[in-house]
């Protein structure tokens, strides 16, 4: 089988394949003209973002059986063509889980404990004890939106802390455990302290946290978000962090965010993102909450694991 890689992944993907009998094409330094060309008689593809993959790209690869992409979220392939033509469509949210679950926990802890700004302000030579006074997570409620593998290793992650641990998740039931309560989401909007979100990006969840859904809280909470950035309506967000209806925000992703993001700071910035750069009570990081060195391996080893179950030569 001929498996052409589009982005640059783990080598040990390729090691495995290949000792398995594949054919494994690198292309990922080749234009876009040139992969359409390579891929035509591919039988697996290996992607991250670097191209959609939309019916017009698919369409030249007329022999594909699978996509395996080196991530958790798969909002960049057309699943309903690829399921009209029989693709098979694998992602690896089991490799970066543990990485998203310790980037949470960071994050939240740092904008409690205002460790950035405290960092900052002593590098500065200040010396700020009550301006960087933190708040402590112990008797919180935090709220799961989402407990697939994502929600599942963030709880994991909170058990050492005496919080009390609550998840909806609209596709999934009887997850309840000793450390999580199963809860509906107006069970969230009555008792959430802190909100978390790890659910994918669709139709159904684009800007789910809008101004209305903010304002359903009882409580002024803090939010995270390492799931998708579009997932919250940034609008939403600042007038809530500037009515402290939301605390403080741990953002890893972001709305603005696009195939090749670093080039977003060339242009002019939305007054909207300029506040979350200057908002001392938001912490920001570049959508690297499930990128360590540890999970760049797994991600590429749970797709060989899938890959060759159902294709091995």
């Amino acid at each position: 089988m001929k498996v052409v890689f589009l982005d640059t992944v783990h080598s040990i993907l390729e090691e495995r394949l290949r000792s398995a009998g594949f054919s494994c094409i690198d292309a990922t330094s080749e234009c876009r003209e040139n992969c359409l060309q390579l891929i035509a008689d591919a039988d697996g593809l290996v992607i991250r973002s670097r191209f959609p993959m939309d019916a017009e790209f698919l369409m030249h690869a007329s022999q594909l059986k699978f996509i395996a992409r080196s991530g958790a979220g798969m909002e960049n392939i057309d699943e309903e063509y690829a399921a009209q033509r029989g693709i098979t469509l694998y992602n690896a949210p089991e490799g970066n889980r543990n990485a998203v679950g310790e980037h949470a926990l960071g994050m939240l802890l740092a904008l409690f404990n205002k460790l950035h700004t405290a960092d900052r302000d002593v590098r500065l030579g200040k010396w700020e004890r009550e301006h960087n006074r933190g708040v402590e997570l112990d008797g919180k409620t935090i709220a799961l939106i989402g407990f697939g593998n994502n929600g599942q290793a963030f709880a994991q992650k909170l058990r050492g802390f005496d919080v009390h641990v609550i998840a909806y998740d609209k596709y999934l039931s009887n997850f309840e455990t000793d450390q999580v309560e199963e809860v509906d989401m107006n069970s969230i909007f009555e008792r959430a302290d802190v909100l978390s979100f790890h659910i994918p990006q669709t139709d159904e969840t684009r800007f789910m946290a809008n101004d209305s859904y903010i304002n359903s809280f009882k409580k002024n909470i803090y939010t995270v978000n390492l799931s998708r950035g579009k997932i919250i309506q940034t609008s939403a967000l600042v007038s809530a962090l500037k009515s402290g209806k939301v605390l403080g925000a741990c953002l890893d992703v972001l709305e603005y965010e696009k195939t090749s993001f670093e080039s977003f700071f060339e242009e002019e910035l939305s007054s909207d993102f300029n506040y979350l750069l200057k908002a001392e009570n938001v912490i920001l990081s570049p959508h690297v909450g499930g990128w360590t060195h540890e999970s760049y391996f797994k991600l590429s080893d749970v797709l060989a694991d899938k890959i060759l179950t159902e294709w091995r030569i």
